[in-house]
This record gives C-alpha cells, sequence and structure tokens, in this order.
C-alpha cells in the first residue's frame, strides 16, 4: 500500500479512487486555458473523477530554439493562479530552474521535475524545500529502481509529499516504449505512482525539428495501466490536438478522452 497524499480535497495513493492529471501541453493564452480547465472539470465532475488540472508556462526542453515554449513565468502563473481561483482547481506545472521556485510555489499545488532533469540534486532540493507536493516525471533513460536515490533526494528535505510518474524509457533512436513492470516496482518505494500515457507515445525529435508522436496508443496503455495498477493517469488534452503549439502528435481530444475516461471506470470498478 502506498501513502496517501492529500491535495486540497484529492486523496491519491493508499487505495483512493484513481486521479486524473490532465490539461494542454503548454499555455497557449489565457481564453484557451481557461476553457479547457472548465470543461475538463465539468467532465471529470460528471463521472465523479478527481481532477487536477496541468499546463506548462515554459517548455524549456524543447527540439529546437523555434518551438514554442509559452508565456513565461510571470504571465503563465497569472493565468494558472486564475484558473485556480475561478474554478478551484489544484495546479500543476513542470519548473525547470530553481530561481523559478519560490514564485512557482505561490501558485502551484504540484511541483512538477521534469525528466530530463530528475536527476538534478540542486533543483530537487530546492523544489522540496517548498513544501509542496512534488511529482518527479522518471527520465527516458532510467531504469525504475534508479528512482529510489531521486526520492532520497527529495526525502532529505524532511519533505514526503511524493508523486511518480512513468512516461515511458527510451527505445533506439526517437522512440519511447512502456514496460508496465515499472509502475509495480516503483510503487515499492511506498508513493503513488501516475501514468503519463500521451509523453509515452511521444517520438522524440521524430520530426527533426520537433517531437512526432502515436496518439492512437493512448487509449490502450491508459487502460493497461490502470488494469495493472497506477494511481493516477496524466494526459495531455486539447480542443483540436493537431493545432495545438506543443506535442501536438501524442495529445489527444476532449471528445477521446471522455470515451477512454468512461473505459477506465469501468476497468476501476472491476478491480
Amino acid at each position: 500500500m502506498t501513502r496517501e497524499i492529500k491535495i486540497k480535497n484529492i486523496r491519491i495513493g493508499a487505495g483512493n479512487p484513481l486521479v486524473l492529471i490532465a490539461g494542454p501541453c503548454v499555455i497557449e493564452d489565457r481564453g484557451s486555458t481557461l476553457k479547457m480547465a472548465k470543461l475538463l472539470k465539468e467532465l471529470t465532475a460528471k463521472l465523479k473523477i478527481p481532477f487536477i488540472f496541468k499546463s506548462s508556462y515554459d517548455k524549456a526542453n524543447r527540439t529546437s530554439l523555434d518551438s514554442y515554449r509559452g508565456p513565461g513565468l510571470k504571465k503563465g502563473l497569472e493565468i494558472l493562479k486564475e484558473v485556480k481561483e475561478k474554478l478551484s482547481l489544484p495546479i500543476l506545472s513542470d519548473v525547470h530552474c530553481k530561481e523559478d521556485l519560490a514564485e512557482a510555489a505561490k501558485v502551484l499545488d504540484i511541483i512538477q521535475i521534469p525528466a530530463f532533469l530528475c536527476r538534478q540534486t540542486d533543483l530537487l532540493v530546492r523544489a522540496a524545500h517548498t513544501g509542496k507536493v512534488i511529482n518527479i516525471k522518471k527520465g527516458q533513460f532510467l531504469a525504475p529502481w534508479d528512482m529510489g536515490q531521486i526520492i532520497k533526494k527529495i526525502e532529505s528535505s524532511g519533505n514526503k509529499n511524493i508523486l511518480i510518474t512513468e512516461r515511458g524509457v527510451s527505445f533506439g533512436y526517437n522512440n519511447l516504449v512502456s514496460d508496465l513492470r515499472a509502475l509495480s516496482i516503483m510503487r515499492d518505494f511506498g508513493y503513488p505512482v501516475i501514468y503519463d500515457a500521451t509523453h509515452s507515445v511521444q517520438l522524440p525529435a521524430g520530426k527533426g525539428s520537433c517531437s512526432g508522436g502515436e496518439r492512437r496508443f493512448v487509449a490502450g496503455l491508459s487502460r493497461a495501466a490502470v488494469a495493472f495498477g497506477c494511481d493516477g493517469l496524466f494526459l495531455e488534452v486539447h480542443e483540436h490536438p493537431d493545432k495545438a503549439l506543443c506535442d501536438g502528435a501524442n495529445t489527444i481530444s476532449l471528445k477521446d478522452l471522455e470515451i477512454l475516461l468512461k473505459q477506465i471506470k469501468k476497468i476501476e470498478n472491476v478491480l
């Protein structure tokens, strides 16, 4: 049994209902972000699924210098704060540098450490000292048992509000594969494990100047992960995925999300 992590009125792990972390990959503008958060809140409320809104104010690890990164720290946090206050939603966003943490912690309920930065000791420790829930994305280059040392870096601050997210592992060039055994292995560390189904089908730098993706596999992998055993799903969602400014190829539509969540609920009920 994993530790229970509390975020406002949401409880993750320890046998609690599956949680959904979802939203656009990156903040594109204020209007679309608020609209998507509202639509996701309405859908998850209807299906009785605990929901945390996610979107990035800055995607610093883009393939190309020309790739869209988001509105930046100040403007991005203003938009996320508005989502939080108007819709009463817990907020997750990733932080790429330790200098952002003081401001980000004023708004975010969950600070996410990006996969490529999951071994950056100074970033991890300073993030932990904010006292916020820390979601660590396992690097594509790591084995699941390697997360033990990363968890210890967070715990060294006294912060045990930790989530671990699986997002696939490098499988040759420009490809990722999911080994669902990782969910069980990482759960043995005693913390809730989230499965990121949309980044797990990403094809890193697969289009040369940007990443590709295989959206058609998101639903199947999500169902498999829930059946295998995870505490939450992480999904990037957009009204028009093919027009998304970031990670559109592995992002799903709101319509497809509703179908998938209904299937997930059935699997969860069987378990």
